[in-house]
């Protein structure tokens, strides 16, 4: 029998309340720079230490594998349950179901952002100066009028925030995943788009889709000042994936500001609350759905943002204001709760990091681990040990009580 099988034969419905709750990039690394402290250990947490306090197991998580950095999109599926080794997503597919776009069987979807070109066709800026939403919206909307059809193929355009936007393309006989036309850096020219597998018909047919596709939006753009060009990433057609309900029993929300993991927890099937732009927002809403699901994820993007900035201070200081609105998620305490993130941000490192994130874990029957902080330190000391994410959920599971005993 195979591990999957063997978890749904012995889950039990129990109508059990289950919290997972993302500070992404959460994790960290001491250095002498900062007194060799993370910014988890130097923020003052008096909510979650006393969470701590009243009883909880702590544990590290690898995302993916021992020394494999994670992309936001694989980090999230771990912690969903999902391998992320087997369940591959493009970026394009997250992105427009973040954007509230439907998706169907055969869709190629793309990630897009606006860049600037020089006249001899080299990127100059791959953000465009970060124009506003507004001109973004106004740019996209000019070519879908231009650009509705390209061959057999319907095009649909959508914008996202400031540069960006999402492009699929829908028609029969393509498939991805197919190659960036991102240099990755400013300097060179546009890269042209390739089948992965240059044997597979589907994606061939993608990629020649992807040129034409500029070869009709780039005279459209032309003459605007700063984005006369575009980058398009994680070109791929979107998986099948069982959905989270009818894998682990439970009716699941999520509750995101931003597109893309909205379009994480779409496409897993969690219903998407609208309307909060805020932590605090978000754990209000919480509390006034608790009653209608059985699972919630909640998603802090700040910790990832100030990481990313290597702003120590300013993550710490993220860490301090998630901290004070835990009472008003506490308000309607769930029967498992999980605080973790999806990967590490060290600060020194500017950028994802293959270093397992901390997490920890409260419920009835976790047991006290008799810390008195949730640190990266404590987590080391911790019960849980260091364990895959994708065993998140199946530990989440255990603890609600939802799995009968296996064998005699």
């Amino acid at each position: 029998m195979k591990l999957e099988e063997l978890y749904s034969s012995l889950t039990i419905k129990t109508g059990a309340k289950l919290a997972l709750i993302v500070l992404d990039g959460l994790g960290d690394i001491a250095t002498a720079a900062t007194g060799n402290m993370t910014p988890l250990e130097a923020a003052t947490t008096p909510n979650l230490d006393a969470l701590v306090q009243s009883g909880c197991a702590q544990g590290r998580m690898i995302p993916v594998a021992p020394g494999i950095t994670p992309g936001s999109g694989p980090g999230h599926l771990g912690l969903f349950g999902y391998d992320p080794l087997e369940f591959e997503v493009g970026r394009g597919v997250i992105e427009a179901l973040g954007l509230g776009m439907e998706l169907k069987a055969g869709d190629v979807a793309a990630r897009a952002n606006f860049c600037t070109l020089d006249k001899k066709g080299v990127v100059t800026d791959r953000r465009a100066g970060r124009i506003a939403t507004e001109v973004c919206e106004e740019l996209c909307e000019l070519l879908a009028k231009k650009i509705k059809k390209i061959g057999d193929a319907q095009v649909i355009i959508k914008a996202g925030k400031e540069h960006r936007f999402v492009v699929i393309f829908r028609g029969k006989g393509l498939e991805g995943p197919v190659s960036s036309t991102d240099p990755n850096r400013e300097g060179l020219k546009l890269v042209e788009a390739k089948p992965e597998d240059p044997k597979n018909a589907k994606q061939k047919k993608t990629a020649k889709l992807i040129a034409e596709f500029y070869k009709k939006a780039l005279p459209v753009l032309a003459s605007h000042p700063k984005a006369n060009g575009f980058l398009m990433r994680g070109i791929a057609h979107q998986p099948e994936i069982p959905s989270f309900e009818q894998r682990y029993q439970l009716k699941p929300a999520a509750l995101a500001v931003y597109p893309m993991y909205k379009g994480l927890a779409q496409l897993v099937g969690m219903n998407k609350i609208e309307g909060p732009q805020t932590i605090a927002e978000q754990c209000q809403r919480y509390v006034a759905e608790f009653d209608n699901y059985d699972f919630f994820f909640l998603h802090y993007k700040y910790t990832d943002k100030y990481g990313e900035d290597g702003n120590f201070e300013a993550k710490k200081k993220a860490i301090e204001d998630f901290d004070a609105v835990l009472p008003i998620l506490l308000g309607k305490k769930p029967d498992v709760l999980v605080i973790t993130g999806d990967h590490s941000t060290p600060c020194a490192m500017k950028g994802h990091s293959w270093h397992p994130q901390p997490v920890l874990l409260h419920s009835a029957c976790s047991g006290s681990d008799k810390l008195d902080r949730f640190t990266e330190t404590g987590a080391n000391m911790g019960s849980l040990g260091v364990f895959e994410a994708k065993y998140l959920i199946r530990l989440m599971q255990a603890n609600a009580k939802m799995f009968d005993k296996f064998g005699a």
